[in-house]
């Protein structure tokens, strides 16, 4: 242990996908609702980099000596915003694709009315 360090990161892991024959219903459950799950992250993403940007404009206005600052601030917390954007469409496709797969596997989900 003493020459083999253990690093903790909080980093998405992606696990190794099955073979689409191995795949189980349950399986197709879980990475529908894991990309769900990222996708309802992402947006929560875009709307705390959008307060923060509108939140920078406000400062900046009322604080004219660091108006630079705070309008850099503001554009970095709109790029991140449009990233998160960007990341919750990719995940929602992600989840659509997992839905088509598992209907294409199992059959689609008839409701009784």
């Amino acid at each position: 242990m003493s020459e083999e360090k253990h690093h903790h990161s909080h980093h998405l892991h992606h696990k190794e996908k099955k073979p689409a024959g191995e795949m189980t219903k349950q399986d197709y459950e879980k990475e529908v609702k894991h990309h769900k799950h990222l996708e309802q992250v992402a947006k929560l993403g875009t709307v705390a980099a959008v307060t923060v940007s509108r939140h920078e404009k406000h400062k900046a206005k009322k604080d004219p000596e660091n108006a630079h600052t705070h309008t850099i601030k503001e554009e970095i917390a709109a790029t991140a915003a449009v990233a998160s954007v960007g990341f919750a469409i990719h995940e929602h496709h992600q989840k659509k694709d997992a839905k088509k797969e598992k209907e294409a596997s199992f059959g689609k989900k008839h409701h009784p009315f």
